[in-house]
């Protein structure tokens, strides 16, 4: 499979996306995903690795190309798929992203599968409302961030979409907006850090 072409999907199917710059992608990220795919009974995990985050310095990023690579030697399975595929959209905005994906694939149930800590910041990204209301979203624990996350903005306005993650086998089928909060086995990996580590050790 290309680096930037979309993995293939059939009508019908459930696919949890997870987006980011995956710089670089980690266990943890494999975790999260292997989670996501036995809780919210999920046919795949797509690891969308985009061109970078709006909101962060991305001028010494290395290529889409080079982390998607890296990132299938880390996701090592059968049902993760990673690409660097945008929907054709070349926006760096989750909403154009999964607006795009939405409309081209209209048979498939997606989910947006997302941690914790970016619950508690989504307010800050484009148009972030639209997210919620586009597919459902699957939050994965993060250290730390659980209370943070439910007492931000995104979750007191969508408090009344809010599922428990007893019922989250069937989010993916739900209209949006539906989300919940997966309790998983945390790991306290980041890229941040892996980066900073390599950083100190050359």
């Amino acid at each position: 499979m290309s680096e930037l072409r979309a993995p293939l999907v059939a009508p019908g199917m459930r696919i949890g996306l997870l987006g980011g710059s995956f710089n670089p992608a980690h266990e943890a990220h494999r975790q999260i995903s292997l989670a996501a795919l036995k809780r919210l009974g999920l046919d795949q995990v797509w690891w969308l690795v985009t061109a970078g985050n709006p909101l962060k310095d991305v001028s010494i990023l290395p290529p889409v190309a080079e982390r998607v690579r890296a990132a299938r030697a880390i996701a090592d399975h059968p049902r993760i798929k990673v690409t660097g595929f945008d929907g054709g959209t070349g926006s760096p905005f989750t909403a154009d992203l999964l607006a795009a994906f939405v409309q081209r694939y209209s048979g498939v149930h997606f989910v947006w599968l997302m941690g914790a800590d970016n619950l508690a910041t989504v307010h800050r990204w484009k148009a972030w409302p639209e997210i919620f209301e586009l597919v459902p979203i699957a939050v994965l624990d993060r250290p730390g961030y659980r209370l943070k996350a439910r007492a931000g903005k995104a979750a007191h306005r969508f408090a009344g979409a809010y599922i428990d993650e007893t019922d989250a086998l069937g989010l993916a089928l739900l209209r949006p907006p539906a989300w919940t909060i997966l309790t998983h086995r945390l790991s306290g990996l980041s890229s941040t850090a892996l980066r900073e580590n390599v950083l100190e050790s050359d």
